[in-house]
């Protein structure tokens, strides 16, 4: 009876795997993945920590937190980059600067870039500057190349969170806004002054009175000129004195006089099915002003989240959550948040899960009555990449570009890759 017993159970397990392996045929059938640059961990940098930002004529730029020609730091001070496509179908990676430590510039970067006027790139470094404890960058190019400027050095007011690891957004009067998650905890702008720039901080987030705390994840900013970002803790629980909170999301809006205000839109809960400790990467906001996000663990079954907060009649926000993350095949612990294409799916990626541990790029789609269809579009594995922490970036064709920190078991530096329909 045991031995029969046994051989049902095997066939059974049999029937679910083959019908799982061919639910992921499928899926994968549908796109196609390409590397676009794997990073050695030299000259050309190493570790991808954020998202690619696509600029003009499909060209991607972004950051390297380590690697590079720059001196002062053991295995490179990390690099900004380039990636150029070619009509053959292969890419080529061409370094703008080279971060070093040396008492001015600063190194370590973990953001995007930003790109502004006249294609200036604008980004941040988690170290260096005249206090070693970050910088705001400009990235110009001239008749002799590309130049960096220093734009702010983290330290020079008193009062300055640091350690800024995303990067900053730009409104239509040129003006920069970050966060800065160490120390002070803050959110500040930087406006151009005659030749100078001049740091204001915005909002001192305390984790008090339901305030968040931590603000690792970069901003978005919407037609009115509002930001809005989420903290890693602070909110329910979180009161600055040792309990530190499941985390929010924020807006900050300008008000009169210069002053800006707060709103909590929702702190989340540790109570099973709500997420807890919002990805460190930016929403993601609709035509409707709805925003879209992730958690990196909570939800029913513990292992993250798919979120979407909606603006009520009644000035409310109310949170709906459209995906529980699940371990195994499917990925789970969803660092990165999410972009939507124009049918409304959302995209993201998980940096776990997947056949290696390795994590996967997913699908959201909707479907009638609220219902959500959650799909794996690609499992990553080996050398073509391991660990995407960052947000997808969409084009206007439908392919999504994107990076990981790893490159499983051939490598350590990661990669820039291509997923196309």
């Amino acid at each position: 009876m045991a031995r029969s017993g046994r051989k049902s159970d095997f066939r059974r397990v049999l029937s679910i795997a083959l019908a799982l392996a061919f639910l992921c045929a499928a899926a994968h059938a549908a796109v196609k993945y390409k590397v676009l640059h794997k990073f050695t961990g030299g000259a050309d940098g190493d570790g991808p920590w954020d998202s690619v930002t696509l600029g003009p004529n499909g060209i991607l730029y972004g950051t390297a937190a380590a690697g590079g020609s720059g001196t002062g730091c053991t295995g490179g001070c990390g690099v900004v980059f380039k990636l150029t496509p070619h009509a053959n179908g292969k890419w080529t990676e061409t370094v703008l600067h080279d971060f070093e430590d040396n008492g001015q510039d600063g190194y370590d970067p973990w953001s995007s870039v930003t790109i502004g006027a006249g294609g200036h790139l604008y980004g941040t470094t988690t170290a260096g500057g005249t206090y070693k404890i970050g910088t705001v960058f400009e990235l110009a190019y001239g008749s002799s190349g590309w130049t960096e400027s220093v734009l702010y050095s983290f330290g020079t007011n008193p009062e300055d969170g640091y350690k800024p690891s995303a990067g900053v957004v730009m409104d239509k009067q040129g003006n920069l806004y970050g966060t800065a998650p160490e120390g002070g905890s803050t959110l500040f702008e930087l406006t151009p002054e005659q030749g100078d720039w001049k740091e204001t901080i915005l909002h001192f987030f305390n984790r008090t009175k339901g305030d968040g705390g931590g603000p690792y994840a970069g901003l978005i900013l919407d037609a009115s000129g509002s930001l809005y970002g989420t903290t890693a803790a602070g909110g329910n629980g979180g009161n600055g004195c040792g309990s530190e909170g499941y985390g929010t999301v924020y807006k900050l809006k300008p008000a009169t006089g210069g002053k800006w205000k707060e709103a909590i839109l929702h702190s989340f809960h540790d109570n099973g099915k709500d997420g807890v400790t919002p990805g460190s990467y930016p929403l993601y906001m609709d035509a409707s002003g709805s925003l879209y996000g992730t958690t990196e663990v909570g939800g029913s079954p513990g292992y993250g989240t798919v979120f979407k907060l909606t603006k009520g009649a009644n000035g409310h926000w109310q949170e709906t959550i459209l995906y529980d993350f699940k371990p195994g095949a499917t990925g789970w612990f969803p660092g990165a948040g999410v972009v939507m294409d124009a049918a409304g799916n959302l995209y993201g990626t998980t940096t776990s899960g997947g056949y290696g541990d390795c994590g996967v790029i997913y699908k959201l789609a909707p479907k009638p009555k609220g219902k959500w269809t959650y799909t794996v579009l690609h499992t990553f594995k080996g050398p073509e990449g391991c660990t995407p922490v960052a947000n997808l970036v969409l084009d206007q064709k439908g392919n999504l570009y994107g990076s990981t920190v790893l490159r499983g078991i051939d490598g350590y530096y990661g990669v820039i890759f291509e997923l196309t329909p």
